[in-house]
């Protein structure tokens, strides 16, 4: 079974950390984490944002979200579930 990473993301941005998010998710998938990130809708204020990755990519893709977070200064934006 693949293992499933879960982040959650505020519905509500700016346009300048709207773009972040995106950056991030491109990020994701140029990596090879993912082929496609989906979505759905978590409370009335966020997203949870999901992919299947490979066993083995599990922890670099953790540690990818992570470190993107906090050099773009995303802490209180994005959350690891």
């Amino acid at each position: 079974m693949e293992p499933i990473i879960r982040f959650r993301v505020r519905k509500e941005l700016d346009p300048t950390t709207e773009r972040s998010i995106r950056k991030l998710k491109g990020g994701l998938i140029a990596q090879a984490f993912t082929d496609i990130i989906y979505f759905d809708t978590e409370e009335p204020d966020y997203y949870v944002h999901y992919f299947t990755t490979t066993p083995n990519d599990r922890d670099r893709a953790c540690e990818y979200i992570t470190s993107y977070s906090i050099s773009n200064s995303l802490e209180e934006v994005v959350y690891l579930l």
